[in-house]
């Protein structure tokens, strides 16, 4: 019997950037449905989940979107296209709905520091974060308050609007990878797309200003004609530093 890591391994070792799926084998509605439930369990920025899953599942909406994608083989020939968005707008609905479960948590009634605690981060330190204005008002609140008492104690640095688009972005790719490992776990393969038309595809797909699109996963039955070459790493030594 396998053990749990070997088992790891083995995805991770079959995982690859399929560019080109066999047609003829459908991939099953519930494998997608299963694989995005496991997409929200990815690790985010203080439990924000400020992302959103668009799955391109009719066939007249991904051909639309192929020559987006640049006509790509794996867009054209994709069973299933996921669309992984940020939505840094809905922060204040789920800083709301955060705040909502500490305070039903039982463990949490037991624990007054701890739900003040909460209170404090969600009602305060979250605004602090990711509120925003047309004339930069919030974001030199955000740079002057950091600054400021990081010259006193470590301090987490809130700056500017790009910062918060990065802290956005990696949550959301995190979850796309969990998307894409559950996919291999399933028995199919994936291929995230940065090659994409970024401005028609919000367009076609109705998305409002604040969605940015993170990346495209094309989902098909892998073959051995999409694999386009050895997969080349550079060694561990060559990008690792021990302190």
């Amino acid at each position: 019997m396998q053990t749990q890591a070997a088992l790891f391994d083995e995805i991770l070792q079959t995982r690859r950037s399929i560019r080109k799926f066999d047609t003829e084998t459908p991939v099953p509605d519930e494998v997608i449905q299963r694989s995005l439930e496991r997409a929200i369990l990815a690790p985010n920025s203080s439990n924000m989940q400020l992302w959103q899953f668009i799955w391109v599942r009719s066939e007249d909406k991904r051909k639309q979107l192929v020559p987006l994608c640049m006509g790509q083989t794996a867009a054209k020939t994709a069973a299933h296209l996921v669309v992984f968005l940020t939505r840094r707008a809905w922060w204040r609905n789920h800083a709301r709905w955060n705040l909502q479960q500490a305070e039903s948590d039982p463990q949490n009634a037991a624990h007054p520091k701890r739900l003040e605690l909460m209170r404090k981060y969600y009602g305060q330190l979250m605004p602090l974060a990711y509120r925003s204005d047309p004339f930069g008002f919030f974001t030199l609140v955000r740079f002057l308050t950091t600054f400021l008492t990081g010259l006193f104690r470590p301090m987490a640095r809130l700056g500017s609007a790009s910062e918060q688009r990065v802290r956005l972005h990696k949550s959301c790719a995190l979850a796309a990878q969990n998307f894409m490992l559950s996919i291999t776990a399933e028995g199919y393969a994936t291929c995230p797309m940065e090659g994409f038309d970024r401005v028609r595809v919000h367009k076609a797909l109705g998305l409002p200003r604040d969605a940015e699109i993170c990346m495209i996963v094309a989902v098909g039955k892998g073959t051995e004609a999409g694999i386009y070459g050895e997969r080349r790493r550079l060694p561990l030594d060559g990008v690792l530093q021990i302190v």
